[in-house]
């Protein structure tokens, strides 16, 4: 049976629908960075997915090829992350989505390490004759968050993200968003295939203790 991280791992991937403390260790990702509203139509951010999925399936699909990662097993791809921020706030300002900065990525197993990382890419690029040159490999250590399932529309976020900030400030701590710690959206559910009111999304912001 193919490994799921999401399953493997519910502490990062399946958390309740409400507020909790986790510290999230170093993770590599399939990344690309851009700008602009998420909802555009051929905008930057839905080029970007297509980029995303597109490396993760050559590599998820190696195991059918002349060339074998060392350390290979059979896993589901684990699902579409993002982070997001806006230049002149901390919080997200959801009526502003064309100020939206974003990472969106998407996790690596374990065994890609750079250089499998470079030949996905590069057998990427030669089969689907795309432009693959603003996906990176990128590294990162989220460490102390306070997180969320958050189910509905996107833009019903703030509600979900007062409760964490609430409960982050009765545990001691207090939100730590700034240019190297992000708002942070794990996406569960189809969006193409699910209604809006029964959307899945993980959210996680950075936290750190709180100065009396």
């Amino acid at each position: 049976m193919a490994f799921d991280y999401k399953k493997e791992y519910k502490e990062f991937y399946l958390p309740k629908n409400k507020p909790q403390l986790i510290t999230v260790p170093s993770m590599n990702f399939i990344a690309v960075r851009g700008k602009g509203n998420p909802n555009q139509e051929d905008g930057a951010y839905k080029q970007s997915i297509g980029l995303l999925y597109a490396v993760a399936f050559t590599i998820k699909m190696s195991k059918l090829g002349s060339h074998q990662i060392e350390g290979y097993f059979d896993y589901v791809v684990p699902p579409l992350e993002g982070f997001w921020w806006q230049k002149d706030t901390k919080q997200i300002d959801y009526s502003r989505k064309e100020d939206f900065e974003w990472i969106s990525m998407i996790r690596l197993p374990e065994f890609v390490t750079r250089e499998e990382f470079c030949w996905a890419v590069k057998e990427a690029t030669a089969k689907k004759k795309m432009n693959f040159s603003k996906v990176e490999f990128f590294t990162y250590d989220e460490g102390l968050c306070v997180q969320c399932m958050h189910i509905g529309s996107y833009d019903e976020e703030p509600a979900t993200i007062e409760k964490m900030d609430a409960f982050a400030y009765e545990q001691g701590y207090e939100l730590d968003i700034n240019s190297s710690r992000y708002h942070h959206e794990i996406y569960l559910s189809d969006v193409r295939k699910c209604k809006i009111q029964n959307l899945k999304t993980v959210i996680r912001h950075p936290i750190k203790i709180r100065e009396e």
